[in-house]
């Protein structure tokens, strides 16, 4: 398995925007799928976004983040980002990042694609 660890959250007002990083340490994520997942209160975890290892591939999973939410990456830092904008408080829970090793042009958003997660990182949006 891979090592993980989500950086950037916080406290945000809504209309706001954080940036996460998910750094990748033991593997590249070039040569990885990563994906984005959100666990709301009282509520299951959730796909948000992937992209695939050779990051030219993104898919959203969920519609609620579609057109706020974006995926990329730095190589050269071995990190993935997840930019969240105009952040609602329904955007409120602990956000994950997992990889899997898979190469090609294609990722997922289910939970059973990625076998490493991170510890997660918590995000709070409220007035």
């Amino acid at each position: 398995q891979f090592q993980l660890a989500e950086s950037g959250g916080g406290s945000v007002q809504p209309g706001g925007s954080l940036r996460l990083s998910c750094n990748a340490f033991g593997f590249s994520v070039a040569y990885n799928r990563v994906g984005w997942f959100r666990q709301a209160p009282g509520k299951e975890r959730e796909g948000l976004l992937c992209i695939s290892s050779s990051g030219s591939y993104t898919q959203y999973g969920t519609r609620s983040v579609r057109g706020r939410f974006t995926i990329s990456r730095d190589e050269h830092l071995n990190t993935v980002f997840l930019q969240m904008n105009d952040l609602k408080p329904e955007d409120t829970g602990v956000y994950y990042c997992a990889a899997a090793s898979a190469l090609g042009s294609y990722c997922g958003n289910a939970e059973d694609e990625y076998d490493s997660w991170g510890q997660g990182t918590q995000v709070t949006v409220s007035s």
